[in-house]
C-alpha cells in the first residue's frame, strides 16, 4: 500500500468512526453520557469497537465540527445535529 492510500484508509476509517458515534449519541438522546459509557456503548453495539482512543479522537473532531458539545464529564449532540438528524427522519 503506497502512503497515500494509507492516508485515505485512515481517514475513511476516522469519517466511518465520527459518523458512528455521532449516531450512537442521536441514537441515545435524550439521555447525557459520559466519554466512558459511550465507548461502553459502542462495544455492546455489536460490531468490533473502534477502541476509546479513537473514540475520544471522534468525539473532539466532532465538537470541533460543531455536531458535539463535550466536557470533561458529558457528550451531547448540538441543536445543529439534533436538527439535522430530525430532517434525516431518524
Amino acid at each position: 500500500m503506497t502512503e497515500s492510500e494509507e492516508i485515505r484508509s485512515t481517514s475513511a476509517q476516522d469519517a466511518a468512526i465520527e459518523s458512528a458515534v455521532l449516531q450512537q449519541v442521536l441514537a441515545l438522546h435524550p439521555t447525557v453520557v459520559t466519554l466512558v459509557e459511550l465507548a461502553r456503548e459502542m462495544g455492546e453495539a455489536g460490531g468490533p469497537s473502534p477502541g476509546r482512543d479513537a473514540i475520544e479522537r471522534a468525539v473532539r473532531d466532532l465538537a470541533g465540527a460543531g455536531l458535539l458539545h463535550s466536557s470533561d464529564s458529558f457528550v451531547l449532540p448540538t441543536r445543529a445535529a439534533l436538527r439535522f438528524d430530525e430532517l434525516l427522519g431518524s
